[in-house]
């Protein structure tokens, strides 16, 4: 795909991950719509980006805004849904545990709603996470999340083509996930990531990156791209 002219509707666009990818479009000449619950916490959104409000929990703002945005050429979800729960299962607050969730019914929310004004030629691309193939201690309910994700893409990855959907897998990345942003939120990120093959958090834009490719590489469908400082094969 050539994104120069093409449009491009990011949900969790105004923040992390997202806003690096509709920063990236951008510079690749796309028109980019990037919503998020609270954009005005944004700031200002970048030359060629619009913010909107949406919560990618809401069926019925999901459509409506699929449908007021379209016709759009690339769909991107990096929403997370909302609190996630941590630690031991056998400890967790199973409401904590069904709420993490959310990440995946915002995604299906997402593709239900905005597949069908795709373009034959057009993508999606979701954001799973490391902890879905090797996660670390207190970490079952993102894997469980970030497995669901990654299933879901290869099996939606047949019924939808010749559109294709996939998926990239961070590992710990410098997000306002981890807080405000400072020395202190990128050492903290640094310090769990220490013992990782490449010894220190990841950038947002490391991950719009792959998000890029899997967006330009038409040969690429139904898979997963890691980009994790080599989380999947640490020790």
């Amino acid at each position: 795909m050539d994104i120069a002219g093409k449009k491009a509707l990011v949900f969790g666009g105004t923040s992390g991950i997202g806003l690096a990818a509709a920063s990236q479009l951008v510079e690749r000449g796309a028109t980019v719509v990037a919503a998020s619950r609270n954009p005005d916490r944004a700031g200002d959104p970048p030359p060629g980006v619009t913010f909107t409000s949406c919560d990618v929990r809401d069926e019925a703002a999901v459509a409506k805004l699929c449908a007021e945005t379209a016709p759009y050429d690339i769909l991107i979800n990096a929403a997370t849904g909302g609190d996630r729960a941590v630690g031991p299962f056998l400890e967790m607050d199973m409401a904590g545990y069904r709420g993490s969730f959310n990440k995946l019914w915002g995604y299906a929310n997402a593709v239900r709603f905005g597949a069908e004004f795709l373009p034959p030629d057009g993508c999606i691309v979701l954001v799973s996470g490391a902890p879905a193939r090797r996660k670390k201690p207190g970490q079952i309910s993102l894997a469980s999340v970030g497995g669901a994700v990654e299933a879901f893409v290869r099996g939606l990855a047949p019924e939808i083509a010749p559109r294709r959907i996939n998926v990239v897998s961070p590992g710990f990345i410098d997000t306002p996930m981890f807080g405000p942003a400072g020395s202190e939120r990128t050492a903290a990120v640094n310090e769990r990531s220490a013992g990782h093959i490449i010894p220190r958090g990841g950038a947002p834009d490391e991950v719009a990156m792959a998000i890029i490719f899997l967006i330009e590489n038409d040969f690429v469908t139904g898979t997963t791209v890691d980009v994790d400082g080599g989380w999947l094969l640490s020790g």
